[in-house]
């Protein structure tokens, strides 16, 4: 299992795979300490997991750069992200107990409630976007519920999956509760077979989540599912253009674009669109590409070079339909997976540019007459992850966030995960939540107990 630098295309280590029969010695062992953990008080594991809290500021500079180096962020998100990380496992360690308490309920028992009880060794199957957040975006509720956790990374992150291992061993987690598998995709359905492994998360593409969920439901086995998405960022004709374009930039090329819950599709009323191309236009063409280790760089590399030559792709087949670039368009003659901030307008919903999850830095424009037509266009999609609306008309942007078919709307403010909010899509971004009560409770047993 190889790790690339993607600013340089060197590599920068190997990592000895797990063999089938390390995988299944490991999974016995995880089982094993779950037996343990599930009986130790949430006062116990807060501690711990504010003990990683600690480790993970007192560290953030060299997980920083180890995220950056494997998969081309920029540093100044690498080190957002380990902070993220970090509020995460304050959250749960400061909320879990409440979130999981006993409910008393009435009805005709002398007593009657609902327990919450860990389900037991849960199976993280998670992505090179983010490889420090999606993890811990997982594995802090789901520990605190309980639950013991295996992780499998994304094979071109291993030294990510390696250090979180490391990270909880050094916050005096126990040995075997959390455990990095080095496998490679092929070998997720024998983990998921395991009579051991009673639950599965994934985040990443349609496929792998189609994949996955298929495996989960042959041997019944819960899953959740956070996938690709298209975020619709509709501007109406009152909006505060210099927010909202400068909010625009941001929300298109956060992690060079590489972001399920990054805008996408801009959708903008007539009367205001010259003015938005013009303006993020002249915003795109302002950043500064170079290497992701520099504070000072604005644009960095894309993660793997067939991401670069899919968005290559996707720009290229969209303008021989008709789109109009406004600028970048192509792969920049530097080393590395260098690909140009695009802006390309005219954009219609048959192109790919539409149709299909754009992973990378290209913003889509469409004009759209009117309100109506504006929620109809973002509403059409195959994805449904978030979003944003922006007005000044705060009680009419309410009315249109509920009116767009997602998990998450965000009336002018830029779409993003927050541990106080649950975090998840529908239709083909997936099943389930995340974060908030509503994602520890994913995978634990919601038990009744009547008494009579």
């Amino acid at each position: 299992m190889k790790s690339i630098n993607p600013a340089t295309n060197l590599p920068i280590r190997e990592y000895r795979e797990h063999t089938p029969e390390e995988v299944q010695a490991i999974i016995i062992e995880v089982h094993k300490e779950w037996l343990r953990w599930k009986e130790t008080s949430f006062e116990e594991r807060s501690k711990l997991f504010r003990n990683l809290a600690h480790l993970l500021r007192e560290n953030s500079d060299r997980y920083a750069r180890l995220i950056t180096s494997e998969m081309g962020k920029i540093i100044r998100e690498s080190s957002g992200e380990i902070e993220k990380c970090a509020k995460v496992c304050e959250f749960y360690a400061d909320n879990a107990q409440e979130f999981l308490k006993d409910q008393v309920l009435l009805t005709d028992a002398r007593k009657s409630m609902v327990v919450f009880q860990p389900l037991g060794v849960v199976l993280a199957v998670m992505p090179w976007n983010f490889p420090f957040w999606q993890v811990f975006r997982f594995a802090a509720p789901s520990l605190m519920a309980g639950n013991a956790a295996l992780l499998k990374h994304a094979s071109n992150v291993p030294g990510c999956a390696v250090a979180i291992e490391k990270l909880f061993l050094e916050a005096g987690f126990p040995v075997n509760l959390f455990r990095s598998l080095l496998i490679p995709s092929s070998g997720v359905e024998a983990v998921i077979a395991n009579p051991l492994v009673k639950a599965v998360t994934l985040t990443g593409s349609e496929s792998a989540g189609s994949q996955v969920a298929s495996q989960a439901g042959k041997y019944i086995k819960k899953s959740v599912l956070e996938l690709g998405g298209s975020d619709a960022f509709i501007v109406l004709e009152d909006a505060d253009m210099e927010k909202t374009v400068a909010t625009a930039v941001q929300a298109r090329l956060i992690n060079q674009g590489q972001s399920c819950i990054a805008a996408k599709r801009f959708i903008v009323v007539e009367s205001r669109i010259k003015e938005f191309e013009e303006r993020i236009t002249e915003a795109f063409n302002k950043l500064k590409p170079g290497d992701p280790q520099d504070v000072l760089t604005d644009v960095g590399p894309m993660a793997r070079e067939d991401l670069l030559n899919d968005i290559a792709s996707q720009v290229r087949r969209s303008i021989d339909m008709g789109a109009r670039l406004l600028t970048g368009g192509k792969k920049m003659d530097r080393p590395g997976w260098y690909y140009e901030p695009t802006v390309l307008t005219d954009i219609r919903q048959e192109m790919p540019v539409f149709t299909e999850e754009t992973f990378g830095p290209v913003a889509s424009i469409i004009s759209v007459k009117d309100i109506k037509e504006a929620i109809a266009v973002a509403n059409n999609s195959i994805f449904g992850l978030g979003g944003s609306v922006w007005t000044e008309d705060i009680t009419r942007g309410e009315v249109i966030a509920r009116r767009v078919n997602t998990g998450a709307m965000f009336v002018n403010g830029l779409t993003k995960s927050d541990p106080r909010l649950p975090f998840g899509g529908i239709n083909r971004s997936g099943y389930g939540r995340e974060l908030a009560d509503f994602g520890i409770r994913e995978f634990v047993n919601i038990k009744t107990i009547w008494i009579g």
